[in-house]
């Protein structure tokens, strides 16, 4: 950790308005690592939140603000959105297979209740 902090002082002020959007950034890069992202480049930490801390502050994460980011954030929904419903729409035979392949690990049908009988 000492080392990291050694690092903050090389950044330039102007490339980030706030400590806290440095947090923010180096999250979700953290984020991306965890998920299987490839390193930016060649570090020598272990530790993914390190990792995209030592990415961000030397300028190899690209990210974006204001209005840029809402709309790929819009974006993102969107194609988000469109997968669903392509799945959704997926009807015959796409549908009989996968039902097919999951009946394997899930039993839906409906078990008949018995009455407790009475004395």
């Amino acid at each position: 950790m000492i080392d990291m902090l050694s690092l903050l002082p090389q950044y330039t002020s102007h490339e980030f308005d706030s400590r806290h959007r440095l947090v923010i950034v180096a999250s979700q890069r953290a984020k991306h690592l965890t998920q299987g992202a490839k390193l930016a480049g060649s570090s020598r930490f272990t530790k993914e939140t390190t990792i995209a801390l030592d990415e961000v502050l030397r300028g190899h994460v690209k990210y974006l603000t204001g209005k840029e980011a809402r709309d790929a954030m819009k974006e993102a929904k969107r194609g988000k959105e469109g997968e669903t419903e392509r799945i959704a729409m997926m009807t015959g035979e796409d549908a009989r297979e996968i039902k097919k392949e999951l009946s394997v690990y899930v039993d839906d049908t409906v078990q008949p209740t018995t009455a407790p009988a009475e004395e």
